[in-house]
């Protein structure tokens, strides 16, 4: 069977001396009292390290910031990329259907647009066609048989 036996250490064993202020005095463990004034960093110890980025530099300023504060940030944060992402499908949504109306009702409507269009003008063309050849025969039929001659002893020839 194993026995323990509890062992003090000497150091806490013997009550240190005090002053009249009650402040412990060690004169023996000098080791651990360090002198402030001879570790001061020099300038070049207080260049910023090179593998600290932003984003570490923003995460040690979380204990900052209490935790209600944090809360509310948070949930306002996450409130926003919510209502982000809604409107962004939304809007992605609304566009894949704007576009696909376009091409399966649009284009099929603007091809029959310019063919009525192009008959429309094909039609106006013919038109002044008969209207030409229409005014030619009038014009045929006046110099026809019956037409007196002009002036000049030539006889009238009938236009074609």
């Amino acid at each position: 069977m194993v026995k323990l036996k509890e062992v003090e250490d000497e150091h806490f064993a013997e009550k240190p001396a005090t002053t009249k202020d009650d402040a412990l005095l060690e004169s023996d463990n000098d080791d651990d009292y360090t002198d402030t004034d001879s570790e001061i960093s020099v300038a070049s110890d207080l260049d910023v390290p090179t593998s600290e980025s932003l984003l570490d530099r923003v995460a040690a300023l979380v204990d900052i910031i209490p935790p209600s504060a944090r809360g509310k940030i948070s949930s306002t944060s996450s409130s926003i990329a919510s209502f982000t992402g809604s409107a962004l499908s939304f809007t992605g949504k609304s566009l894949w259907v704007v576009s696909t109306s376009v091409l399966l009702l649009g284009i099929p409507y603007a091809l029959a647009f310019g063919q009525e269009q192009e008959i429309m003008e094909r039609e106006r063309e013919e038109g002044l066609m008969r209207e030409g050849a229409s005014s030619m025969l009038q014009a045929g039929q006046a110099g026809a048989p019956g037409v007196t001659a002009p002036q000049g002893g030539q006889g009238g020839k009938p236009s074609l």
